[in-house]
Order: C-alpha cells, then structure tokens, then sequence
C-alpha cells in the first residue's frame, strides 16, 4: 500500500497548532458533508480516518476533540503508544498500512479494522490469529485498482474468485474495499477509479456470501477526498488536509 501516510520514520509534520489542527478537522467534515449532499446521500454514511502516522499523541488530541473519531496507522510499533496515551478518549484505531505476515497477531484485536489485506496468505494468517484470539477480524481487500506495478493489491479481474476463498475463512470479516488511484494532477482525474471501485463491490456484493459483505469503500485522500465521497466512499483517509504537511 502506498497510501499519502506511507514515508519515512523521519518524516515529521509542519508545526500546526492545535487550534489550526481544529480548525482543519471542522473543515474537512463540512466538505465531506457538503459533497454527500451534492450526491444526494447522508453525510453520516461517510467516516473520517484521520491519518496519524508521524504525528504525536499531544497532536492528535485537538482533532479529536474537534471531531475525529478514528485515526488511521501505518506501523504497528509507532501506533501502540498513541493508543494508549489517548486511551481516555472516544476513539478508535484503523490500520491503514501494508501489514507484515509476522505482525499480524499483534494488530488483530488491536485495530477495528484492517485496510489492507493484499492477499490470500495474509488473509490466512489473520484469520488463524484471530482464531487463536477468539475474535473475528474485520478487514478491507487492497485493490489494484490502476494495474500498477509499485502497488500491492488484488487486482479487479481476481476479486471475485478471491472473496470466495476468503469467505470460507471463518474468522475472518471482509467489510468492502480499499484502493488508492494512481498519482493525477486533479481530483476529477481520479474519479474513473472511484466508479470502478464503486461498480467492482457492486459486482462482488452476493447473499451466498456469509462473511463477504461489501458495506465499506474506503477511498479519497487529501487531494481527492471530495471526488471519493461523491462516487461513494465510505471511508476517506486524510492526513495532510488536518495535520500539514510533511518535511524532513
């Protein structure tokens, strides 16, 4: 997964303060509102992941208190101590980047929600940890959806055999979708990848499915989020547009 989070450990943010931070949170939750009403869908069917990778719990706090009530990370080992530094808080934790076969046990349980299964054997993996745990996984399937050669996920053409298999995994939840387009000078430009995620999880939606249910298109970064939420994301992940940009 090559999400907008996805850099360097070194990687910080621009020092917004805490009020910037806030001010951030209540705009992008009013332009993804405003753009579920120009779709003529609910501004409540669409959440908010604010991606939190390389930013400090005493930062993430204001956008919390703003209105952000899942945050979004890429490394298991940088996003253990923020869960439980803002513990007291109304929020919960979505894993968001490429997940390694060796981590898994620790993230099932730990995360609501997996982003970024990219293949069967990882899906195997979490499905017999969550077995151990006692617990049933929710996870997204990355796709591929622009065929890119630097970017995991299953591609459009094997999903459908895919969520078969993983539907016989019986701990293991397969919520929907998850795809980044690959990089556009606009956010119209990735719009043709939103209604091709948009029509592949009506394609794979089936009541023979019993733990396959596609509910979530999780889709639309800082540059496109509006875009995502108008062709039907469910989730949007956003980083830059809350917490600045990165330097270093």
């Amino acid at each position: 997964m090559n999400d907008e989070s996805d850099s360097a450990p070194s990687t910080q943010h621009s020092g917004l303060d805490s009020g910037r931070i806030a001010r951030n949170v209540r705009e992008v939750l009013a332009r993804i509102s405003r753009a579920a009403i120009r779709a003529g869908r609910r501004p409540d069917t669409i959440r908010l992941i604010a991606v939190t990778k390389s930013v400090p719990a005493e930062r993430i706090r204001p956008a919390v208190e703003a209105g952000a009530r899942i945050c979004g990370e890429n490394r298991l080992q940088e996003a253990l101590p923020k869960i439980e530094a803002l513990g007291g808080h109304d929020l919960r934790w979505h894993f968001i980047g490429r997940l390694q076969r060796r981590k898994v046990k620790a993230v099932v349980g730990t995360f609501e929600l997996i982003h970024s299964v990219d293949s069967v054997e990882l899906a195997a993996e979490i499905d017999r940890r969550a077995g151990e745990a006692g617990l049933q996984q929710s996870v997204l399937l990355e796709i591929n959806v622009g065929r890119e050669a630097t970017k995991t996920g299953f591609s459009p053409d094997e999903a459908a055999n895919v969520v078969t298999v993983l539907d016989a995994m019986p701990n293991l939840a397969v919520r929907g979708l998850m795809a980044i387009p690959p990089p556009a000078p606009g956010a119209d430009d990735a719009r043709p990848y939103f209604q091709a995620m948009r029509e592949l999880a009506r394609s794979l939606a089936s009541p023979h499915l019993h733990r396959v249910r596609m509910e979530e298109l999780s889709m639309g970064m800082s540059r496109d989020f509006e875009a995502a939420v108008e062709e039907g994301a469910t989730m949007v992940r956003i980083g830059t547009a809350i917490f600045g940009e990165r330097r270093g």
